[in-house]
């Protein structure tokens, strides 16, 4: 079943002015905007086939630098009305042409959603036409008159609302469209219109690390904890990576992000760097985002002569969105010609470059296949990738 995802970015943000003056969901988190750390989630998970942001008609620039890692995976940003809950309905309307049969709708402001809890809001679908994650109230609530303690208000039964909320594509749209032709109904979030209406809604659990950041402060603290995050003190992940090209005629091959005069030339959608594309799914591997073909499949005509380096660099953004850092780059090519020694140097600028590490960190080997298998006999040329990554 296809499942959009919705991300509602038009928000101003009063209540997190900040010094830049920019909307929140743009503020840098760990030297990342938050937008694309929401971004990121939905983007690597196998579960959403589609993702259309809804903006500020002002942010256009703010939101094609926050998108930019992810440009090829998202659907044409659509510009938001002046309540949320019209541009969730703008936004629904754009989705129609895709025709999904479930959406899920999340405030670009909670970008700690991971892929656990999207896929429990996607898995409680199957049994139900809207699905709420949400965590038990474990504060004693008060409630207040005149400035004075009026009552303690029992919290069994109560319930703190998260985002992503997870829906029936048709029903939410038609429950979207019913609201809208009554001015005066005012909704905080998209189960009380689906309330409103009628739709029955799911309970699934929620996430302690998915809140949303609504203050000045929370976007602080946040920043703080994800810059902490990214010392030493963080995850290692190592990643390894494997591919394969075949010879064919030609006058030079692509190694490493370098042209080399060559009797051959490597065959391939793009133009088959059996280096780089190693190297991409082995950065792919460390925060288990898949493989170079789930992002650019050889099945899709945009891809079709491509230089390999921008697949490299989608995947040194992928971890970037996530707080990451590669730490370093190795690599070996095994062919039996052309000889990579002249070239090395040039190799390790070159992926150096587009990753933006200093060199010492890139590191290219060469071996032979002493004249065996498809190697040995010059049919094709292979390259092995690991890949060292800080995760907060």
């Amino acid at each position: 079943m296809s499942v959009a995802a919705l991300i509602v970015a038009a928000g101003r943000g009063a209540r997190a002015v900040t010094e830049a003056s920019q909307p929140k969901q743009y503020c840098p988190l760990g030297g990342v905007p938050m937008l694309t750390r929401t971004l990121a989630a939905f983007a690597a998970h196998p579960g959403i086939t589609d993702i259309l942001v809804v903006i500020h008609p002002d942010d256009v620039a703010l939101y094609e630098q926050a998108s930019a890692p992810y440009a090829d995976a998202l659907l044409p940003a659509v510009s938001g009305g002046v309540r949320r809950q019209d541009s969730v309905r703008l936004g629904l309307e754009a989705l129609a042409h895709n025709a999904p049969a479930h959406v899920l709708i999340h405030d670009a402001a909670r970008p700690f959603a991971d892929e656990a809890l999207i896929s429990r809001v996607i898995g409680a679908l199957a049994g139900s036409r809207g699905a709420l994650p949400c965590l038990p109230v474990t504060d004693t609530l008060k409630r207040g008159e005149n400035g004075r303690i009026a009552g303690t208000v029992p919290r069994q039964g109560l319930l703190h609302a998260q985002t992503p909320q997870g829906f029936d594509f048709d029903a939410i749209l038609t429950a979207h469209r019913a609201a809208a032709r009554d001015s005066t109904l005012e909704f905080t979030d998209d189960t009380s219109v689906a309330e409103w209406f009628g739709l029955d809604v799911a309970i699934v659990e929620g996430s302690e690390h998915n809140r949303k950041l609504t203050t000045a402060e929370d976007l602080m603290i946040a920043d703080q904890l994800l810059r902490q995050g990214s010392a030493p003190a963080g995850s290692v992940r190592v990643g390894s990576g494997y591919d394969v090209h075949r010879l064919g005629p030609g006058d030079a091959v692509m190694l490493c992000g370098v042209r080399i005069p060559h009797t051959k030339t490597l065959l391939g959608h793009s133009d088959a760097d059996v280096g780089l594309h190693a190297l991409t799914d082995a950065l792919l591997g460390t925060i288990a985002d898949g493989d170079i073909g789930a992002h650019f499949p050889p099945s899709d005509a945009r891809w079709r002569g491509a230089s390999s380096d921008m697949f490299l660099k989608d995947a040194g953004a992928r971890i970037e969105a996530r707080g990451g850092t590669v730490v370093h780059a190795d690599i070996t090519l095994v062919c039996e010609a052309p000889k990579i020694g002249p070239h090395r140097d040039a190799m390790r600028e070159a992926v150096a470059g587009i990753l933006g590490l200093d060199i010492s960190q890139v590191s290219v080997k060469a071996t032979t296949n002493e004249q065996l298998g498809f190697v040995g006999r010059e049919e094709g040329i292979a390259a092995m990738a690991t890949a060292t990554v800080m995760l907060p």
